[in-house]
């Protein structure tokens, strides 16, 4: 899989919903229960990062979700990204890109959202081959008003900002025309994930799914 398809694949996913829920999950029992709220509220496409030891299981759990599309975050390395795959993940998600993780992604057929913030990382993942993106960490990095700025000389380009998005500036993204979605942490707050509260976490899903109208 080329990164011009890979990034064709990512683009299809990005375009289902206004937000990506970004998922740190420390108890992989509760990942199934999360997925079904999360999807049945609007938002198909979740990112599960790898920083806790229960991602991997819970990516396996939220992969028999009927409507999900479940995918790794935080893949920094080929072994991350065949992990994921091997857990069921249907696309990965870097906050950058490297030589090895894009030819590792390519050989095993994973698509990936790369990562990039300034016009040189953009224009890095253009040679490989990438026109979507993640924008991270957005707020810190300037935010919708950087975002706007790179729409100027590099149109062909679009982002999925993550990183201190809140339903506060998620409109203000989505507003600007290279912004395909937002990746967002607010939907599922981890007390009510502990709790199992699910109505609570599909609410918060359907409002988040609503942003763009």
């Amino acid at each position: 899989m080329t990164p011009e398809i890979q990034s064709r694949n990512s683009r299809a996913l990005c375009e289902l919903a206004p937000v990506i829920p970004v998922l740190v999950i420390g108890d992989a029992a509760r990942a199934e229960g999360l997925a079904t709220a999360l999807v049945a509220g609007g938002l198909p496409v979740l990112e599960v990062t790898l920083r806790t030891p229960a991602a991997l299981d819970a990516i396996r759990e939220m992969a028999k979700v009927p409507g999900g599309h479940v995918g790794a975050g935080t893949v920094l390395t080929p072994d991350d990204a065949k992990r994921a795959k091997d857990a069921g993940a249907s696309f990965a998600v870097s906050p950058g890109a490297t030589d090895r993780l894009v030819r590792a992604c390519e050989e095993i057929g994973l698509p990936l959202l790369p990562g990039a913030v300034t016009a040189s990382e953009v224009m890095r993942a253009m040679e490989y081959g990438y026109s979507m993106l993640k924008f991270f960490p957005a707020e810190a990095a300037g935010g919708a008003k950087s975002l706007k700025s790179l729409a100027g000389p590099l149109p062909q380009v679009s982002f999925c900002p993550t990183g201190g998005v809140t339903p506060t500036n998620a409109p203000d993204y989505l507003a600007l025309p290279n912004v395909i979605c937002v990746g967002g942490s607010w939907i599922s707050p981890d007390a009510e994930v502990a709790a199992g509260n699910w109505s609570a976490i599909e609410e918060r899903a359907r409002a988040a799914a609503a942003l763009r109208g």
